[in-house]
This record gives structure tokens, C-alpha cells and sequence, in this order.
């Protein structure tokens, strides 16, 4: 019978965990400390704690560490690793460093189950969620970690279709008895489911990023499901009852499909769905993939569009490309390890 992972818990838990081993109350905050302050492999490290308990601790739980199984590493310097998340199951993550700057982009589903027409992970289809040990295992695991500046939840899975593992993942991260990371470190991108949006909204101080590609309904719908359900018109009705003025921010993902949605009616669309928002719009290369029609707009095109989207008052970028060369940008995380597996037994 597999054994309950430690890592990944919160103190409130680990509150509970101590009560039912018989361990003294203050045994929680001591757990905590080693699982996200210290670099310990194995639960007889924790050095403060009895030898009878570690050994009951150790009876019942594994500490749960995953350390990368591959790496991958870019022209660009961005790297790309991988993480086994369950039998014959796999996760990416993105590192990628920028001038006094380091950005991790972790996963938080196996596969993702929301079939947007732009995105190579989608078409692994979805295997499952992420334990919020999982998802924070990514950065506790990772080489390169003592640089992180920033942490987006912008890789495999859609966050919100796995909200609560993704909120006790924040949970540790941000607590002081956690990594203490500051919330204002850390981004969540989403296609916008709502339910889970206004909770996310609620819960944590983080910022906020959705995923935008066209102001137009019908549009939006051929790129991605989730318009039937949650159009972005109800999504942005939302996110403007909330306060997005003092450091916490929002803003919008714009992948620029050339033909599609990089047109002078976009940048009206977009002005007016935006109007009077305080946020940012990102805009993002397209990366071809395979069994798409999608095609990148040029860089002339991109520049174009955002100089006519600032003219219109709306604070854009174009963001850098990085780690094109791995399948490691924007839209293109997915495995082959799996299918590599299954074609191996």
C-alpha cells in the first residue's frame, strides 16, 4: 500500500497529521520547517524531532521529492525539465532566465482537457490533476531554484480546473511557515473558468492572467471551447467587481494569429471590451504545431498591432520568445515521454 506523501501538505494538515501520530502540537510547525525551509531528502533528517517519531513518520509517509528525470536546454539559455508525476506519467517545466531575472512556468495538470486549437499540450489529452506536492515539488526540485524571481502557472493543465491543489500550492508558497514567497512573485493564467476565478480572486493576492485571442464570440469559440461556457465577455464582467490598481494585476494573454485576429476590427474589439480596465495586454508569438491551421503573425505585423492597440490607450508588449527550440514556449509543453513508454513495453 503506497504511503501518504508529507510534502505538499499545509500546517493546518500537518496540524491534523501530528494530533492523530501523537505528536506534540508544536511537531507541526517543526515538519513544516524541514519540508519548505530546509533541504532535507528523507524524514530521519529532521533532527528535532524524536527518534520514536521520525520513525512513526517514516512508518506511515514518504517525504514525496521528485527530482527532474530530464533536461532539456535552449540556444536562449531557457531549460526545460521534466518530472515524473505518477506510472507512466510525466510533467514540464519551463525555467527561463532573463538578464537579473528567473522565471519558472510550472505545470499543474497531466495533459489538459479544455481542446484549445492553438495548444500542443491539449493534444495529449488529460490525464490528471496535480497535488498541490506536485505542483510545489516543481520548484523545491528544481536545480536552479536559489535564482527564481517568478513563478507562473502557465505550463501543462489548465490552474483553474484543478483550483483547490492550486490554491494549497500557493498556500505554500506564500506562508511564512512555507517558502514565503511574496504573492506578488507569483502569476496564475486561466482560459477563465469563473467559479474558480472568483474563488482564486478571493483566496490569494497573486496576479491574474487570462487567456484572451480574440474580443469577437463566435471567434474565440473556434479557438477555444471554453467561450460556450464561459464567455469572456462574463469574465471581464467579473474582474472589473475587483480592485486591480495597487500592485495586484491583471492581464490578458493575446496569442496573434496572422490572418486571424491581428486586424484594425481586433484592436476595436479589444478597446472596447477592455475599455476603462486597469490591466496589460500581452502579446504572443505563435508557435506552429503540429495538425494546426494556425500560422504566427510577423514581427512587423505584432508591432503594428500594438503600437495600435497602446494609441488606443491599452498598455500592451510584445513578450519574448524563449525556448522555441525544446518545445518549451508558450502554448508548446507537452510529453512525449509517455508515448515513448507505452511504445517501449
Amino acid at each position: 500500500m503506497d504511503k501518504e506523501t508529507l510534502f505538499g501538505k499545509t500546517l493546518t494538515e500537518l496540524t491534523v497529521l501530528t494530533a492523530e501520530c501523537g505528536l506534540p502540537k508544536f511537531a507541526a510547525k517543526q515538519i513544516a520547517d524541514w519540508l519548505y525551509k530546509k533541504e532535507i531528502v528523507t524524514i530521519e533528517q529532521m533532527s528535532n524531532l524524536s527518534k520514536a517519531h521520525r520513525e512513526l513518520l517514516s512508518e506511515r509517509y514518504t517525504l514525496g521529492l521528485e527530482e527532474p528525470i530530464n533536461e532539456q536546454k535552449s540556444v536562449d539559455g531557457t531549460k526545460k525539465y521534466l518530472f515524473p508525476a505518477g506510472p507512466n506519467m510525466f510533467i514540464e517545466s519551463a525555467y527561463i532566465p532573463e538578464d537579473d531575472r528567473a522565471t519558472l512556468c510550472v505545470s499543474s495538470q497531466v495533459g489538459c482537457k479544455m481542446g484549445c486549437l492553438f495548444c500542443m499540450t491539449g493534444k495529449q489529452g488529460f490525464q490528471k490533476n496535480l497535488t498541490a506536492g506536485q505542483i510545489a515539488n516543481q520548484i523545491r526540485s528544481l536545480p536552479e531554484r536559489s535564482t527564481l524571481n517568478n513563478i507562473v502557472y502557465m505550463g501543462m493543465g489548465e490552474p483553474f480546473d484543478n483550483i483547490n491543489e492550486v490554491l494549497k500550492s500557493i498556500e505554500i508558497l506564500t506562508s511564512d511557515w512555507g517558502f514565503a514567497m511574496s504573492p506578488r512573485r507569483i502569476t496564475v493564467s486561466s482560459i477563465g473558468i469563473v467559479p474558480a476565478m472568483i474563488q482564486f480572486i478571493e483566496q490569494s493576492q497573486c496576479h491574474l492572467a487570462i487567456s484572451l485571442h480574440s474580443p469577437f464570440d463566435a471567434e474565440r469559440q473556434s479557438l477555444m471551447p471554453i467561450q460556450h461556457v464561459y464567455p469572456i465577455e462574463k469574465v471581464i464582467e467579473i474582474i472589473r467587481k475587483y480592485d486591480w490598481k495597487h500592485q495586484r494585476r491583471v492581464s490578458f494573454e493575446y496569442i496573434v494569429f496572422d490572418g486571424v485576429n491581428d486586424s484594425m476590427e481586433h484592436v476595436r474589439g479589444l478597446t472596447k471590451l477592455l475599455n476603462g480596465l486597469a490591466c496589460r495586454i500581452n502579446l504572443i508569438r505563435f508557435h506552429a504545431i503540429p495538425g494546426s491551421p494556425l500560422k504566427g503573425a510577423s514581427n512587423d505585423k505584432m508591432i503594428r498591432f500594438r503600437d495600435a492597440l497602446t494609441d488606443k490607450g491599452l498598455f500592451s508588449t510584445v513578450r519574448q520568445s524563449r525556448g522555441e527550440d525544446i518545445l518549451a514556449a508558450c502554448g508548446m509543453l507537452s510529453t512525449k515521454e509517455k508515448q515513448k513508454k507505452s511504445d517501449e513495453s
